[in-house]
């Protein structure tokens, strides 16, 4: 009875200071966001009048808050199929083929990760440069004229490519540590029984590491809405014309107008909600049975 006393007394004294932590810094300003969105404040006065939802009409009305969560939800698709397919096929060659100098494509792989959106950010608008980007340089030589990629046509897909060239290397690392511990007599069975490379990638491979992408991918999708707002905010600033703008920045912005910190906490609520049904159903659209080998 003592020692069970002790037992539960020493895991309660390690994870309290874990769960008191979490509730002061997630669960506090989480429920304060909620509560804030029903009232109208300035960011610079204390004052607050409680509205109820009227926030929330408001942002139905509200046609840049619209357009940003297309922008966003556009972003999450796109950078998402593209980091997540290169990273898997760039995984797949440097791990079963046999080429010289893999750890040092590893290596190059994973360098943009280490550095800063603000760096990234720097590079792509050096190579988009409307006048002496390398884009339009190799566009000139070739007697073609140059593309406004941060114009409004074009600045969703230089957004794009710049956030997957961030996030590959980190995601194709992760795989090829889960693909390096599938057994090789699989792939030689296979092959016997006449399956080609292709073949062994969908029907082997991907199905044994399928636990690790489901994973990586629901962590992937909610990290690039910050991603998002970080690369909108170094490369565009939103514009033109709104054409990149997405909700966290709209969120940002609207925090220092008068009387609109209720309206950003509101915007704060949706893009929480639907982080947690996006989560919710990539989740159960990837769920799978656990294959073992």
């Amino acid at each position: 009875m003592k020692s069970n006393f002790k037992r539960t007394g020493f895991i309660f004294s390690c994870v309290a200071p874990a769960v008191i932590l979490f509730a002061i810094f997630m669960l506090v300003p989480t429920f304060n966001v909620f509560r804030l969105s029903l009232y109208q404040r300035s960011t610079f006065n204390p004052n607050e009048v409680f509205i109820g939802l009227k926030n929330f009409q408001m942002l139905l009305k509200d046609a840049t808050f619209i357009r940003s969560m297309q922008n966003m939800l556009l972003l999450i698709v796109m950078v998402t199929i593209f980091t997540m397919g290169t990273a898997l096929l760039f995984a797949g060659i440097l791990t079963r083929e046999s080429l010289k100098g893999q750890d040092f494509f590893r290596i190059v792989f994973y360098i943009p990760n280490i550095l800063s959106v603000v760096v990234i950010s720097g590079i792509f608008s050096a190579i988009y440069d409307i006048d002496r980007g390398l884009l339009n340089s190799i566009l000139n030589l070739f007697g073609k004229e140059g593309i406004l990629w941060k114009g409004e046509q074009h600045v969703i897909m230089s957004l794009v490519i710049a956030m997957v060239w961030q996030a590959i290397g980190y995601y194709m690392v992760m795989y090829m540590a889960s693909m390096s511990a599938v057994p090789g007599s699989l792939y030689e069975s296979a092959g016997l029984d006449g399956a080609d490379r292709i073949t062994q990638f969908f029907q082997i491979t991907i199905p044994l590491i399928w636990t690790n992408i489901r994973t990586t991918l629901t962590f992937f999708i909610i990290s690039t809405i910050n991603m998002a707002f970080l690369f909108v905010s170094a490369m565009t600033g939103g514009g033109p014309n709104n054409a990149s703008n997405v909700a966290l920045l709209y969120m940002y912005n609207q925090k220092n107008l008068g009387g609109g910190y209720g309206y950003a906490m509101a915007i704060g609520v949706v893009i929480f909600l639907f982080s947690f049904a996006l989560s919710a159903l990539v989740n159960k659209v990837t769920e799978r049975e656990v294959l073992e080998y």
